[in-house]
């Protein structure tokens, strides 16, 4: 009987001790054995890459809590919830996203690429931001797949440390620009200001009170603004900013330049003010010749030069001066376009017929250095114009021997734009010189270049004398000679190394406005930069 009892409360032992185990009891299965068993064993933790269903699934939960602005949710399925939770709960709130739509594409390993597309709501506007971007599943400590956290899972643009703001724009204000009347001046009706109205923006569109508009833009580890990368509400323009340009000249400046060669630049001035009247290039687009080309002006030089003998007081319009077909000076020998030849001419004749050698045999009249004192101290080049765009104000280097000479008549070291050379015109006709400017200096009180000195009375009116000869008889008379008022002018045809045919440039004046042209590699300076001053001079 004893022996039934004891098996029955054995087996009556075991029976609960599986039960317990089997319910997960390890410390109860441990108090009756002191060796654990196989069943008592950690789990093992797992270390391989995370399986494609891993992957796939882990990519889906976190895109989606992220979408939904579940944002603890998806800090949890990163392996760096702090940091995930900052910059996501950021991306929300400082971008002013409404809504977000992300969609995972097919992944490469454990690389998930998606897209992004933020509904950005800022300043009354909307607009959407789309981009690509992509996550990486990596397990965590513990062998959880988690998305590895970086800034680039916000932005495949940003770095470390980097992260998104919404700012104001680099881009300036914008600007509504308009012409001395009133008009307002874009770069669809007159292409060749498309530089200049931009530069405008730059320079003046805060000035004139505009409003920046916002972007979404990179903020550097150390707070500094970065790269934009998405525009959030446009600007706004303030006050209009008037210019000296007139909208009417403007544009036939624009279409006259069409019709001389594919390469051409005018620019027109007001002689009274310096007001820049009009600009034009052809092509419109691209580099701007008219106010930053530097060429060599050739002939158009001589009414610097002339200035300059004239002051003299031993030359004066009728001193005889011969024009022989050659001349050597500096050891360099010098001719005349075409082989011209003028027996018993006049200075004035000279002047008129533009011979170089007539006023090469004058340099030893003038001391070195005298002609480019003219022209910086009179005629005002060289002096740091302050148009209120880039300009190029001239270039006239001092030079001895044969420079000297080519000084003279506008060729060696000598550049200037077409804007240097209507000021010189402008120069001429009123005595003095203004410096040109397209925006007036009242919108900035900005210091313009001032000349020390101006044309004494008797010798401008010399020099203009000789330029009206030239327009009604000399070489600028088949473009200019026939148009009424007060007509001045000169031509010019300017050599240079490597090109087939030279510069051609012509520079003239009417009441009151001044205008110079040239037209590269083409020829005398009638037959090209003359026809599209006399066209522009036409219609002032």
């Amino acid at each position: 009987m004893q022996g039934a009892t004891k098996g029955v409360v054995i087996g009556g032992a075991i029976a609960v001790v599986l039960a317990a185990v089997g319910f997960g009891g390890y410390d109860l299965f441990h108090s009756v054995s002191s060796k654990p068993t196989a069943d008592a064993s950690p789990v093992p933790k797992v270390t391989a890459p995370p399986s494609a269903a891993e992957v796939r699934s882990t990519a889906h939960d976190f895109l989606a809590a992220w979408a939904s602005g579940d944002v603890a949710k998806a800090a949890a399925l990163t392996d760096d919830s702090a940091q995930a939770t900052a910059q996501l709960t950021s991306y929300r709130s400082d971008l002013h996203v409404s809504r977000l739509t992300l969609a995972d594409k097919p992944a490469t390993g454990t690389r998930v690429p998606f897209s992004v597309r933020a509904g950005v709501s800022y300043d009354g506007q909307d607009s959407a931001w789309d981009y690509d971007s992509a996550l990486t599943v990596v397990r965590d400590a513990s062998g959880k797949p988690v998305v590895k956290w970086a800034p680039t899972v916000l932005n495949p643009k940003l770095a470390s440390g980097q992260s998104l703001e919404a700012a104001p724009s680099s881009t300036p204000p914008p600007l509504t620009a308009v012409d001395r009347n009133g008009t307002a001046l874009t770069a669809a009706k007159y292409p060749s200001l498309a530089g200049i109205l931009s530069e405008l923006q730059t320079r003046y569109g805060s000035t004139m009170q505009g409003t920046p508009g916002m972007d979404i833009r990179i903020k550097g580890a150390d707070g500094k603004p970065g790269a934009s990368l998405h525009p959030l509400s446009q600007g706004k323009p303030g006050k209009p900013l008037r210019t000296t340009i007139d909208a009417a000249l403007q544009a036939q400046a624009e279409k006259s330049v069409t019709t001389q060669g594919p390469d051409a630049a005018v620019v027109a001035i007001q002689p009274s003010t310096g007001d820049v009247l009009a600009v034009a290039n052809n092509p419109a687009g691209g580099y701007d010749k008219a106010l930053l080309g530097t060429y060599a002006p050739g002939s158009t030089f001589k009414v610097i030069t002339a200035s300059t003998l004239l002051t003299t007081g031993k030359v004066t319009p009728g001193t005889p001066l011969d024009c022989p077909k050659t001349i050597s000076y500096g050891g360099r020998s010098f001719h005349n376009v075409e082989g011209m030849q003028i027996d018993k001419a006049t200075f004035a004749q000279d002047f008129a017929a533009s011979c170089n050698t007539a006023f090469i045999s004058t340099a030893n009249v003038l001391p070195d250095g005298a002609v480019e004192n003219e022209a910086h101290d009179v005629f005002g080049l060289g002096l740091n114009w302050s148009t209120g765009v880039p300009s190029w104000d001239g270039k006239v280097p001092v030079g001895t021997g044969s420079e000297k000479a080519m000084t003279m008549i506008g060729q060696g070291q000598v550049q200037v734009s077409p804007l240097d050379m209507a000021s010189v015109a402008a120069t001429a006709k009123s005595g003095a010189f203004h410096q040109p400017v397209i925006v007036p200096t009242s919108v900035d009180n900005r210091q313009i270049a001032q000349a020390p000195q101006q044309l004494p009375a008797s010798v401008d009116a010399a020099l203009r004398s000789m330029m009206v000869l030239t327009a009604r008889q000399g070489t600028a008379a088949p473009t200019v000679g026939q148009l009424g008022g007060d007509v001045g002018a000169k031509t010019g045809t300017a050599e240079v190394d490597g090109q087939t045919k030279p510069n051609s440039w012509f520079l003239a004046y009417r009441d009151d406005v001044a205008a110079a042209a040239v037209v590269p590699n083409t020829g005398e300076g009638y037959k090209f930069a003359g026809k599209i001053v006399a066209a522009l001079l036409s219609a002032s």
